[in-house]
């Protein structure tokens, strides 16, 4: 995937043809869901039904896991330098499904300004970074892409439609869904291919996701599942906190905000963080937007009527008590030192570590 200069492409500004822009609702409890498929209001709401077996059945069995999209190298931060709500990863000596408190900050930092520097504005596509400390090539990204002709329904569809996302996310190696754990959160297994010659890294996540009126906000954070230890062909990353809020803009357009903190676990080259916020995040954001537009047509061709997470009956998941699960913390995984590691040429003639070509015939 690569940009592109075809009708439909993301919009270079402003709010989509036809499509209103909107001053973003408030997340939070008191904020009625969408009607239609079951959805939850809030995030306590989903956790009440925990006990409830015949409810405790997942909205998905997909994944919206972190590295769906590149990250930049991340360090472990200190508490003190964190926004309030990143308790899931940073807070909790326990594994704990985010409550309303985590979707606010969440949301809150994907629309903060202060303390992000943009790297890359174009073609309806932005990118920033935010340096964790200044003597260190570590950072947290955060992209953003309008949608135009691209409803927020679909957009999540897409994100959260497993079979869909092995045809256009080609960075993914495997992935696959363990286990539910309340009405709208999972615990799941991802691996993606990075920039060669870096070692390819997983993560074992606990995600969870919310709609809010016309808006939507998957995120997860890193886990340890007992039966799926780190491999020794690929390096164990942590996803601190990562992932997507979804605004609606018009019946048929959306903006779409990533947020990633993963600590990659290991020094990697400063070419690797120049690439990830000025070439890869843009590309994989461009090629999200192109599945995003083919996948009414393929969804009608394959399960038109299968969507496990807006339908939790659907779900084959089994279910999984959150005491099985523990926090993943970063110091406890070994470091990877490839900062010496240099741009394969395939690299540098625009490879792209695997992200593939533009060719569309994988979505059809």
């Amino acid at each position: 995937m690569g940009p592109r200069a075809a009708p439909g492409r993301p919009g270079s500004g402003g709010s989509c043809g036809g499509g209103r822009a909107r001053t973003p609702a408030p997340a939070g409890p008191g904020r009625e869901a969408r009607t239609g498929p079951r959805k939850v209001a809030s995030a306590s709401a989903a956790a009440s039904t925990l006990s409830e077996p015949p409810r405790r059945t997942q909205e998905s069995r997909t994944r919206t896991r972190a590295p769906g999209l590149p990250t930049l190298p991340m360090e472990k931060p200190a508490a003190s330098t964190e926004p309030q709500g990143s308790r899931p990863a940073l807070g909790r000596e326990s594994v704990q499904v985010p409550d309303d408190q985590d979707f606010r900050s969440f949301r809150s930092e994907c629309e903060a300004e202060v303390g992000w520097n943009l790297t890359y504005s174009k073609a309806g596509v932005s990118v920033w970074v935010q340096a964790v400390e200044m003597d260190r090539t570590l950072h947290k990204i955060k992209c953003r892409m309008e949608c135009c002709d691209v409803p927020a329904e679909t957009l999540y569809d897409v994100l959260h439609d497993i079979e869909y996302r092995k045809k256009w996310d080609s960075n993914v190696i495997e992935t696959f869904d363990i286990a539910r754990l309340t009405v709208n959160a999972d615990v799941g297994y991802y691996s993606w291919r990075c920039p060669k010659p870096l070692k390819n890294r997983d993560v074992i996540t606990l995600r969870s996701w919310l709609p809010m009126g016309a808006d939507y906000i998957i995120m997860n954070y890193s886990v340890k599942h007992p039966k799926y230890p780190p491999r020794k062909d690929l390096v164990r990353a942590v996803s601190i906190q990562t992932g997507y809020l979804i605004q609606s803009t018009g019946p048929k357009s959306c903006v779409i905000t990533y947020l990633a903190q993963v600590d990659p676990k290991g020094s990697l080259p400063k070419w690797v963080v120049n690439k990830s916020s000025q070439f890869l995040a843009p590309k994989a954001m461009k090629k999200m937007y192109k599945a995003c537009i083919k996948y009414p047509e393929w969804k009608q061709k394959h399960q038109p009527h299968f969507k496990p997470w807006l339908h939790p009956e659907q779900s084959p998941l089994p279910s999984l008590a959150l005491s099985e699960l523990s926090v993943q913390h970063a110091d406890s995984l070994e470091n990877i030192d490839e900062s010496a590691v240099t741009e394969s040429r395939e690299e540098r003639a625009g490879g792209a570590g695997g992200e593939g070509s533009d060719d569309d015939t994988s979505l059809t």
